[in-house]
């Protein structure tokens, strides 16, 4: 490995434990660098003991200096391509900070925090380090996304250093177009696709499952049941359109006489 990368990991279990979507995310990583992986979950040793071939626990290891490291959580399923060339293109991109996805919000894009890039001269600042070491705990995912992923990016851009992403994403997109982002090439899908919309994107999760490895669909669908009950993800992957169409029905009923949208 000639470049040097660091990822530091968040995870999480709600039974504590490291399902194989997850160990097979850090496996996948663990050929492109070294990885530091904190659970925010009560796991056991015997559980922890699974990553042990492919993460750090020490910071008294020395690997040198890093020319990039990598912020990525298992907020997502995957990767259902082989990570190399994403690598590749991301790094030569002439750019401080990147990203897998970018998401425009009220007409300004930002990098979503579940896969971001960065380079010295933004991992070893001052500015950032101060970012980091106050980020705290906050009441919704709305005040989340403003304050720490588009006052990241707003950070970034603060300091005059550019940034880029593979994909951008309006809307939410990517939680909502699953098939048109895994047909375009898009590694990852987001696992809160399992539960929103009522059920609606069952045929695209589906059609990502028939079209991947028969192991890793297996892996992807039994951490899916683990977390969501295997009753709902059975009933979930249909092929029935009539099935589909009702669950869209459903909730745009829910939009309209619940939220008023």
């Amino acid at each position: 490995m000639k470049t040097k990368r660091l990822f530091l990991f968040a995870g999480y279990n709600a039974n504590g434990i490291i399902d194989s979507a997850l160990l097979y995310y850090v496996q996948s990583l663990s050929k492109f660098g070294d990885i530091v992986l904190v659970m925010d979950s009560d796991c056991p040793d015997s559980e922890l003991k699974k990553l042990n071939k492919y993460c750090l626990y020490s910071s008294g290891d020395r690997h040198g200096e890093y020319d990039f490291i990598y912020m990525v959580n298992d907020s997502v399923y995957g990767p259902f391509y082989d990570l190399a060339p994403y690598f590749e293109t991301m790094e030569k991109y002439n750019v401080d900070a990147f990203g897998m996805v970018s998401k425009p919000h009220q007409h300004k894009a930002h990098i979503q925090s579940w896969f971001i890039g960065l380079r010295p001269s933004v991992f070893m600042s001052d500015w950032y380090d101060n970012f980091m070491t106050t980020i705290t705990k906050q009441r919704s995912k709305g005040t989340i996304t403003r304050v720490y992923e588009l006052g990241f990016t707003k950070l970034v851009e603060s300091h005059n250093l550019p940034w880029r992403c593979m994909y951008s994403v309006y809307n939410r997109g990517v939680y909502n177009r699953i098939m048109h982002l895994y047909k375009i090439g898009m590694p990852f899908m987001k696992k809160v696709a399992f539960t929103r919309h009522f059920g609606a994107f069952g045929r695209q999760i589906l059609y990502v499952m028939n079209h991947i490895s028969p192991q890793l669909r297996q892996i992807t669908l039994e951490s899916a049941r683990g977390q969501y009950g295997s009753q709902l993800v059975d009933k979930l992957l249909t092929k029935n359109p009539l099935i589909t169409l009702f669950r869209h029905i459903r909730y745009a009923f829910y939009k309209f006489f619940t939220q008023g949208i």
